[in-house]
């Protein structure tokens, strides 16, 4: 299963935006929907294509409602997610699963809010360096692809 999690702009309701509106709520409804993170929205499909193909489907709502998607994909890593232009990268065959692990974005955890992201590279060692941007009990890592950590 691949899970796809829609993090909500902090100015917004996510679940309520998205499940107010008549095409987006068709598009989820088949869904089992939980929070892994403070106004997010989580949900497994069948396969990365899917996932991808569910975000193209609600590109509307998520460009208005959403701040980050990110997409777990169990045949890449198990505990690191994938930003939405890296899994679509991956989908299409523009990048290989196995070199999807250099860059990354590292978010803090912090009360079950996702908090001040940062960007790193991995070295040669499969070594990360440490989040420093505050104390924080857990971090979230999402890899990127070359160009968000450009940015």
């Amino acid at each position: 299963m691949t899970t796809v999690c829609l993090v909500g702009d902090l100015e917004a309701d996510l679940r309520y935006e998205l499940l107010s509106r008549e095409t987006a709520r068709e598009a989820l409804a088949t869904y089992d929907l939980r929070s892994p993170f403070e106004n997010a929205i989580a949900l497994d499909t069948v396969s990365l294509g899917a996932a991808v193909s569910l975000c193209n489907d609600l590109n509307w709502y998520l460009v208005r409602f959403v701040d980050e998607v990110l997409i777990k994909e169990p045949s890449i890593t198990d505990d690191e997610w994938l930003s939405r232009p890296l899994a679509t990268a991956v989908r299409n065959d523009a990048v290989r699963r196995e070199e999807t692990d250099r860059f990354l974005k590292l978010y803090g955890l912090d009360d079950g809010r996702l908090v001040e992201p940062m960007f790193l590279a991995r070295s040669d060692d499969a070594e990360l360096p440490e989040y420093d941007l505050r104390d924080v009990e857990e971090t979230v890592g999402v890899r990127v692809t070359r160009g968000e950590f450009d940015e």
